[in-house]
């Protein structure tokens, strides 16, 4: 492992460039450009925010707007960078077969364009936090250290999920599926403290609150921005996560890209033949 990530490292500037490429296509013949990246989670705050304010009125939950894009903005790089990793290595079939590289560059790089563009639409949030008057406390420094989680899981599945693709192809439409019911079972807009404490399942009593939080790490994740950004829906102000899900989270984001990339170097050599 450690002789290919020296030979990843090594072909940093590729990196670069395919997430150029990948930014340059996306915005192809747009008259806004990148300027999507701020607009697209505005608009999908004041579609949600019409519905949980006007029609579905809810008080409970003050600034939501912020609220809401604390979850919403992190779920969609998780959501586009998952989905658009799945055929990265298939979609570039052509270099695979003509010309060497690390193969795990192309959903690398899918990755971090799709970062890219959260980076961007963050801008849109901490102006929402200013314009709710939330602002922004020295809290505000473990952002990086949550994003890096959040990023290692998601290249984690982006390795996983590729590599299972060149073998079977309809991974996509399965993917399709599971994430629309994973971003329900994710507390993006609602509150983790709508979800009962206590259920009982088959007749034994289990902790769904905990549960959800230990079982679904975007759940931990997504709460950690809240609390660094956000605060508490009883109206306290941001602050420190919980630890002890947070440390756990980024146990199992490692150790789920440790495993993707064990994975996709096992079955890269053979990519060529399969695409």
């Amino acid at each position: 492992m450690a002789v290919r990530l020296a030979e990843l490292v090594s072909y940093r500037d590729l990196i670069v460039n395919l997430v150029v490429r990948d930014l340059k296509v996306r915005y192809k013949s747009s008259v806004l450009g990148f300027i999507w990246s701020l607009l697209n989670p505005l608009l999908m705050m004041l579609v949600f925010a019409l519905v949980f304010t006007i029609l579905f009125p809810n008080s409970s939950i003050p600034h939501f707007p912020v609220f809401l894009l604390c979850g919403l903005l992190p779920w969609n790089f998780f959501n586009t960078a998952v989905m658009a990793s799945i055929g990265s290595i298939v979609s570039n079939a052509h270099l695979v077969k003509k010309v060497y590289f690390p193969r795990e560059i192309l959903p690398i790089s899918t990755v971090l364009s799709n970062g890219v563009n959260f980076l961007l639409a963050l801008v849109v949030l901490f102006i929402m936090l200013f314009v709710f008057g939330v602002g922004v406390t020295p809290w505000v420094l473990l952002l990086p250290a949550i994003i890096l989680v959040q990023t290692a899981f998601t290249l984690g599945l982006a390795f996983i999920l590729s590599t299972v693709n060149v073998f079977y192809r309809d991974t996509t439409v399965i993917m399709e599926v599971i994430i629309q019911a994973w971003f329900f079972l994710t507390p993006v807009f609602y509150p983790m403290d709508l979800l009962p404490q206590q259920g009982t399942v088959l007749g034994h009593v289990l902790p769904i609150q905990r549960l959800v939080y230990i079982l679904n790490p975007m759940a931990s994740v997504i709460a950690c921005y809240r609390s660094v950004l956000y605060g508490s829906t009883v109206g306290g102000a941001p602050g420190l996560p919980a630890m002890d899900f947070f440390v756990r989270t980024a146990i199992t984001a490692f150790v789920v890209l440790v495993v993707g990339y064990l994975l996709f170097t096992r079955y890269a050599r053979v990519f060529g033949e399969e695409v």
